[in-house]
């Protein structure tokens, strides 16, 4: 299981005292809030909203859908492992301090797909690693 935020939170990771991970949201925070500290701290986020999300398909097409993947996402592991790793369709005017990713309702669909969920886990996890020394990191909380 991913461990909380460590102190100071989220906080810390958004000034870069805290190392990106993916992280359990910190209870309590939601995900306006997280994402207008984010903003606040130039950084992007994204929310993927993964309530009812029960199967790969789903999460796939959650994960195109909220994401706002380009048209190459192939619905896949391997694809969605290219597109973290390849933040171009991502980026906007300017630059960013970092990368935000939110996945609400996380506890429900690793419940509901367990197996998957540790896959999608592992994704995320290998693209924080990639993007760990860049000048704009990418960090994952899973609320």
């Amino acid at each position: 299981m991913t461990d909380l935020l460590p102190a100071p939170g989220l906080t810390g990771l958004l000034l870069g005292t805290t190392p990106p991970g993916v992280y359990r949201l910190p209870p309590g925070d939601t995900a306006p809030r997280v994402m207008a500290l984010a903003a606040e701290a130039d950084w992007r986020g994204a929310t993927l909203h993964l309530g009812g999300v029960t199967t790969k398909t789903a999460f796939m097409d959650r994960c195109a859908t909220d994401l706002d993947l380009p048209d190459w996402f192939g619905r896949n592991w391997d694809a969605l492992a290219d597109c973290l790793t390849d933040l171009s369709w991502w980026r906007e005017e300017g630059k960013a301090r970092g990368f935000l990713l939110l996945a609400e309702e996380w506890t429900a669909f690793r419940k509901a797909t367990p197996r998957e969920a540790r896959t999608a886990e592992a994704v995320l996890a290998d693209a924080v690693d990639y993007w760990a020394e860049a000048e704009s990191p990418l960090a994952v909380l899973l609320g």
